[in-house]
């Protein structure tokens, strides 16, 4: 037998193999461009989900802050005027007017203000209208309509649940002097937002002819969405004064 020399050892281990396979340049660029297309996906909805978050959860915590110190302001003005001498005085339309409660909504009291703009209503209240249908103030002991409307999602939320309104429930406005019961007679789940006959101080569309105490609650439908208004109507049923404890009337205990 033959034996392997040296020389012969380098010579094998010193052959090239063979080339490396080339990798097709189209098939790279596919990848690449399907990776960035990715990772921009990715990206987007990441964006998309803070600003979610942003607009349906912390916009009503701000919101929320922002209404309670205008709240906490209101009671503490009412709390000052009950410690001084009597008497009515003035309307204080731009602090707000009064607290609406409506217990089959909300457990939360809802503080009205005066106008329907996003500015104002962006604070987490609600607002009485005064454009293109002015409102009827209950407190002018006049005949009409007070007409609300408050957001539906985001920026408080205040009318998020409104469906959950029935008829026959009560809805309160709560002042510094009075307590106003209203009792809902009527809904309507679907109209056009330019529909401002449902803001009438005699609301026709919600089956009434004659002119009364009204009150109308407003709000965007469907949900998450602005293509839509939904309506609750109500008609005051009595008042009641406010004693010195605020003791709530049996509709709200």
């Amino acid at each position: 037998m033959a034996a392997t020399t040296d020389t012969d050892h380098e010579e094998q281990t010193d052959a090239p193999g063979p080339p490396p396979a080339s990798r097709p340049r189209g098939r790279g660029r596919i990848a690449l461009a399907v990776s960035v297309f990715g990772e921009l996906l990715i990206t987007g909805g990441l964006v998309l989900g803070l600003f979610v978050v942003y607009s349906l959860w912390w916009t009503n915590v701000v919101a929320d802050r922002a209404a309670d110190k205008r709240g906490d302001k209101v009671r503490d003005t009412w709390a000052r005027e009950a410690a001084g001498p009597g008497g009515p005085g003035a309307l204080n339309t731009r602090a707000g007017i009064g607290f609406l409660h409506v217990p089959t909504m909300s457990e939360d009291e809802i503080l009205v203000e005066k106008g329907t703009s996003m500015k104002i209503l962006n604070d987490g209240v609600a607002g009485y209208y005064t454009d293109p249908v002015k409102a009827t103030l209950p407190m002018s002991d006049e005949k009409g309509n007070f007409s609300l409307a408050a957001h539906r999602d985001g920026h408080g939320a205040k009318f998020h649940d409104i469906q959950k309104i029935a008829e026959g429930d009560p809805i309160v406005f709560e002042t510094k002097d009075t307590w106003y019961v209203y009792q809902v007679y009527g809904t309507l789940p679907e109209t056009s937002k330019y529909n401002v006959k449902v803001l009438g101080d005699i609301p026709r569309e919600s089956g009434r002819k004659k002119a009364g105490h009204y009150i109308t609650l407003t709000t965007c439908t469907p949900v998450y969405t602005s293509r839509y208004r939904y309506v609750v109507w109500g008609e005051l049923v009595r008042t009641q004064k406010v004693d010195s404890e605020r003791t709530l009337p049996k509709e709200l205990r």
